[in-house]
């Protein structure tokens, strides 16, 4: 597995705020807080640590900022605290460096825990466009909120304000990356930020203009799962789901799922025997059908790895590609450690990357730089797809899906359509981890530069070549699909020879 795997950690707390429970478990004993000297100690040791392995740490925040943040934040740590306190105070310390990449991952176990115990949790999921918040999903049982509407204010204050408390928790490089984060997880990080709150008071503005002004009491998860179960159905992404077929106009549909194997009997996520199989047969059977077209579907993907994808790009690829000329590699002991923990649980594996790397580290010292390179992958020798490719993305399209379509963008090989993609296409990332002593608290950095194939820096994701927003209210259909079909049956060729 190449080491530019970037997890989207952000897409599963929805399932954990859905997730069935027959009944709640016995609370476990409060865990021991830990007392100020050990998380100073800690504190200490996190800034020191991220200061030697962090590509950048002072990329996106000056180093003088930084140390006033790290001399404020330890400071106010004049009392015990416990693990929970601590990760979040730990997190929003990492997070103000503006780098996704560089992070601690939030509570998801003493979340559930929370929830499972018959916690209760802010009931609205919202998107913010262009600085203002809407309401995308809504578990208040109540008849008189809807998707589209937007939201004023939350308990007297304007909601972009109220939001930047939870926004202080996400790791990203840009607001809009930090916003598609938080859409995904704001029940979560309103607990981190405030606790939790028994009600909500809140106005909103109907598309009409008309204002209304609701009290929002916080729900339980069983209270989420009533709201889901009774609202009317509604077209909703399966990010896990592979499928392929013909379209009318000869347009071939291809939605290929993660780039990792996603199957329950997959002996490891990471063989790509069963997705090439897949992809294979799928650009098999558009060539035997004749399609002069393939749109590919990769909104709400969660990435995965190169292995996988690659070999999709060599179906429509007309030249030599790779996703970037190579990694810009910073050496530090924790970069190192973590590579060889993995050499560790592979055996050693001649060919793996991790072996590599090794290589690339040997006599190295500590804040070196060394540049690794990423291999061209070629096209397929005979039977590629000649015909014209689009895909389809949104700001859920993460990780090395992000790569895939900043490939077929820099290369020429296909049109985007849809959304920009909220992860990056230059990025700070090949993600490691190193472990804190007393709490420990795993955090990750980037030990890496990662450019665009086309060699651009700036810190956005992949702009399409045609706008396809998605709304704010779903319909009982997939409108962004059947826009995007519309506009790839209107511009293609009379016939495509195969």
């Amino acid at each position: 597995m190449l080491p530019h795997c970037k997890t989207a950690f952000f897409m599963i707390v929805l399932a954990w705020a859905l997730s069935n429970t027959a009944c709640a478990a016995p609370a476990a004993p409060a865990p021991a807080p830990y007392s100020a000297e050990q998380v100073r100690a800690d504190f200490d040791q996190l800034y020191a640590q991220l200061k030697a392995s962090h590509y950048d740490l002072f990329a996106r925040r000056s180093r003088a900022d930084y140390d006033a943040r790290f001399r404020q934040m330890r400071r106010q740590i004049d009392q015990p605290l416990t693990p929970l306190q601590v990760r979040a105070r730990f997190q929003r310390f990492v997070a103000f460096g503006n780098i996704a990449h560089a992070r601690i991952d939030p509570p998801g176990a003493a979340w559930d825990e929370f929830r499972e115990q018959g916690g209760k949790a802010f009931p609205l999921y919202l998107r913010v466009v262009d600085g203002k918040a809407y309401v995308v999903d809504d578990y208040s049982g109540r008849d008189d909120i809807a998707q589209g509407d937007r939201v004023l204010s939350v308990d007297g204050q304007p909601a972009m304000r109220w939001l930047e408390r939870m926004r202080e928790y996400v790791s990203a490089d840009n607001d809009y990356m930090a916003w598609a984060q938080v859409e995904t997880q704001l029940p979560l990080l309103a607990w981190m930020a405030l606790g939790e709150a028994p009600a909500f008071d809140v106005v909103l503005a109907k598309p009409s203009g008309a204002r209304k002004k609701v009290k929002l009491n916080a729900r339980t998860r069983a209270e989420f799962e009533a709201a889901e179960a009774n609202r009317p159905p509604r077209f909703e992404l399966d990010g896990n789901a592979r499928e392929a077929r013909l379209l009318k106009g000869g347009v071939g549909y291809l939605r290929p799922g993660p780039f990792y194997d996603n199957r329950p009997e997959a002996a490891t996520p990471w063989d790509p025997t069963a997705f090439r199989a897949f992809i294979d047969a799928a650009f098999g059977e558009f060539i035997a059908g004749g399609a002069s077209s393939v749109l590919i579907d990769l909104r709400d993907n969660p990435g995965g790895d190169n292995s996988f994808s690659d070999p999709m790009v060599a179906w429509f690829a007309d030249r030599p590609f790779r996703f970037s000329p190579g990694f810009d590699i910073k050496i530090s002991e924790a970069t190192v450690e973590s590579n060889r923990k993995r050499l560790d649980s592979i055996g050693g594996d001649q060919d793996s990357t991790s072996r590599q790397l090794a290589a690339a580290y040997a006599g190295k010292v500590a804040g070196s730089r060394v540049m690794f390179p990423i291999p061209l992958v070629s096209p397929r020798k005979e039977g590629g797809f000649k015909g014209r490719v689009y895909l389809l993305v949104n700001r859920h399209s993460y990780s090395n899906t992000v790569l895939v379509a900043a490939i077929t963008q820099d290369y020429h090989f296909g049109k985007i359509l849809g959304e920009e993609t909220a992860d990056l296409a230059s990025t700070y990332g090949a993600l490691e981890k190193f472990t804190l002593p007393l709490t420990g608290i795993e955090v990750s950095f980037p030990k890496a530069r990662i450019m665009r194939p086309n060699g651009d820096p700036q810190a956005r994701g992949v702009v399409p070549d045609i706008a396809i927003a998605t709304p704010l209210a779903a319909g009982s259909t997939d409108t962004v699909l059947e826009q995007a079909v519309a506009l790839v049956r209107a511009a293609a060729p009379c016939c495509v020879q195969q």
